[in-house]
């Protein structure tokens, strides 16, 4: 197999293991504390191959999370589009932080993702959330450094670009 073929193979298969992420049922009390895999799992190929992410994929892939979740259909894709136009806006910057300079990155990409989905919510007659649900964008944020690396680290003994 071709680097080629297989640099797409890995790409796709990410996103495609972010989605499952996101499906994986947790007890009542851990929920708040789920990240979303899908966002992180796009920030890092935006960051590291801004020329494969593309507000085009970020909408088919939050579409696919929507359908997948059950939950008002464009909801997700809004939010994914939202967060890598700033990744890709601000990617040749944000490559070159320290680790926890980007982890803060991140966090700060997060929580702008949680506002937009309470706006979202909001519009949509839902009630506020409760304070918990503010949980996982500190706990994408404590992953990231860890899923980063694995991922780079990964994708650099596959040798893929």
């Amino acid at each position: 197999m071709n680097r080629q073929r297989l640099g797409l193979l890995w790409f796709l298969g990410t996103l495609a293991a972010s989605l499952l992420a996101m499906l994986v049922p947790l007890p009542e009390l851990l929920e708040p504390f789920k990240p979303y895999w899908p966002a992180l799992v796009l920030l890092y190929w935006a960051l590291e191959s801004g020329d494969r992410v593309s507000l085009g994929l970020a909408f088919a892939m939050g579409l696919a999370s929507d359908l997948l979740s059950g939950v008002l259909l464009g909801e997700q894709a809004i939010r994914l589009c939202a967060l890598v136009f700033i990744a890709l806006r601000f990617r040749s910057r944000l490559r070159f932080f320290t680790m926890w300079q980007q982890t803060l990155a991140v966090l700060a990409l997060l929580v702008n993702d949680r506002i937009l989905l309470t706006i979202v919510r909001l519009f949509a007659g839902d009630p506020l959330p409760p304070p918990s649900w503010w949980i996982s964008p500190f706990v994408g944020a404590a992953l990231w450094p860890f899923l980063f690396l694995l991922l780079d680290d990964l994708r650099m003994r596959l040798r893929i670009q």
